[in-house]
């Protein structure tokens, strides 16, 4: 399975928190999977820690890097899809993401609802 992980998730991952359910912790860890991280989601993290709304390691890019996960950069056509997507989500990183999972084929690892909406692969966390 090639999984993208929503910003939440691939913070819950890296803390080893118990918001994370087992059996989706168990399918990004299974090395047959190809867990992918998101551009979006580093630069998010990054503006949000900046604010003072969310705690993340300060070597975010090495933790990321020894977890194994696979990056994802945005290209000209996923900003293109982002922009163009139908307006069910106004939030611009979950608008990427979204449209990165469509135009990837990578299903979404998300615990938001407004996801489903979207015509894209998701697994509930």
């Amino acid at each position: 399975m090639r999984l993208l992980l929503d910003t939440h998730v691939l913070l819950w991952s890296l803390a080893d928190s118990p918001e994370l359910p087992p059996d989706l912790r168990e399918k990004i860890v299974d090395p047959t999977n190809d867990a992918f991280v998101s551009a979006a989601s580093v630069w998010e993290i990054a503006i949000k820690k900046r604010l003072g709304k969310l705690a993340a390691p300060d070597n975010l890019l090495e933790v990321i890097e020894a977890c194994d996960f696979t990056p994802l950069p945005i290209n000209f056509a996923h900003a293109v899809a982002a922009g163009t997507l139908p307006p069910h989500h106004d939030d611009p990183f979950d608008r990427m993401l979204i449209a990165q999972a469509r135009d990837e084929g990578l299903v979404l690892a998300t615990r938001d609802r407004r996801f489903g909406a979207y015509r894209i692969g998701l697994l509930k966390a």
